[in-house]
């Protein structure tokens, strides 16, 4: 009964219960033999014959099963299992006692899943690897762009002309600051994914820090009548434990965009939370333009533009945001976005609590 329970039977149990089928039928053959032609056939006997057909049925089969079948198929086990196990892992031999089919079919599910997983994971970052080659080129041919048109119109006369000798080449020399700032960036990002930047970590109290670059800010900030606060609930020290200059470039990436993206006479807001014994939220919002949420997936992308036209009306590498992100990641902590179109945007992440 076990044969027709069991899904894939192991080479020996296929060879026992086919061996036994064999055996019964013969067995019955000579039953009938004896009382219909040849009545002095003895028990004794008949027994005898069916051993030996039941033994040599067994090794036959198996010889069968292992030569033409199984050894095929633990070839397909070996060859999967050698690409996921180490080089110098022993190969692993023929067990008639397992039930090969099974570990078989595992391996393949397995395996296809991975195969699949693997197969998506590369055509999104292909099509990343795109997206970045054409911002990237995008952000460093504008400049380029810009700075050739200043410099061949000084080099064809122009530097003679007091009139716009001087203008030009301030232009040039802001749109080579802006490919020095991209360059920069991409630089520390790269640092960051090498890790290659060591955080110097320790307690300091960030609601402090928040109140200094609001006053660094704040002339950025008059200019579209935005005000900055913290959340009326923390009046007392915040302490964290984290590398203080690179979460001071933090809050001032997230404060420069809310002023950036942030309606005339709005406001910007700086909330702690204690999350928990190990780590606290760190939020800032603001009552901006807001994200559609088809974008909010991809904001910490390098290059990523939620508008073209405003944000290189705003200046800035794009890359800010993945800077952010990296930094954040570089802290063993998280950094999320929640955002409502015409109503604003939050940016929160977590920081260690002091020990």
């Amino acid at each position: 009964m076990n044969l027709f329970i069991s899904k894939n039977p192991t080479p020996l149990e296929l060879g026992r219960y086919s061996a036994t089928i064999i055996t019964l039928a013969n067995f019955f053959c000579l039953v009938g033999i004896k009382y219909v032609f040849y009545p002095a056939i003895s028990w004794f006997f008949m027994l005898g014959i069916s051993v030996v057909i039941f033994a040599v049925s067994y090794f036959l089969i198996l010889e069968v099963l292992e030569r033409f079948i199984y050894r095929r198929v633990q070839l397909i086990h070996k060859t999967i299992h050698r690409q996921k196990a180490p080089k110098d892992a022993p190969n692993e031999k023929l067990n008639l006692q397992n039930r090969i089919l099974d570990d078989v079919e595992e391996e393949v599910i397995l395996w296809a899943n991975t195969q699949k997983k693997e197969i998506d994971d590369l055509r999104k970052l292909e099509k990343y690897r795109r997206d970045f080659i054409g911002n990237i080129s995008h952000e460093l041919k504008t400049p380029i762009f810009n700075m050739q048109g200043y410099l061949y119109t000084l080099i064809e006369g122009g530097l003679y002309d007091e009139k716009i000798n001087l203008a030009y080449l301030k232009k040039s020399t802001s749109n080579l600051e802006r490919l020095s700032l991209i360059v920069e960036d991409l630089d520390m990002i790269s640092q960051f994914e090498s890790q290659r930047i060591i955080l110097e970590h320790s307690k300091f109290d960030i609601r402090s820090l928040c109140l200094e670059l609001f006053q660094h800010l704040e002339m950025t900030a008059k200019e579209k009548g935005i005000t900055f606060f913290i959340n009326e609930d923390t009046e007392q020290p915040f302490y964290v434990w984290a590398d203080k200059e690179r979460i001071r470039q933090v809050l001032i990436n997230l404060m420069t965009n809310s002023v950036k993206y942030g309606k005339k006479g709005g406001q910007t807001k700086v909330s702690f939370y204690k999350v928990d014994k190990l780590s606290s939220l760190i939020e800032v919002s603001d009552n901006g333009l807001g994200i559609e949420e088809q974008h909010l997936s991809r904001l910490f992308e390098r290059f990523y533009r939620v508008s073209t036209s405003r944000s290189r009306n705003e200046g800035g590498t794009g890359l800010g945001l993945a800077i952010v992100k990296h930094m954040i990641e570089a802290h063993n902590q998280t950094i999320n976005v929640r955002s409502t179109p015409d109503i604003g945007s939050t940016f929160g992440f977590t920081l260690e609590n002091p020990k």
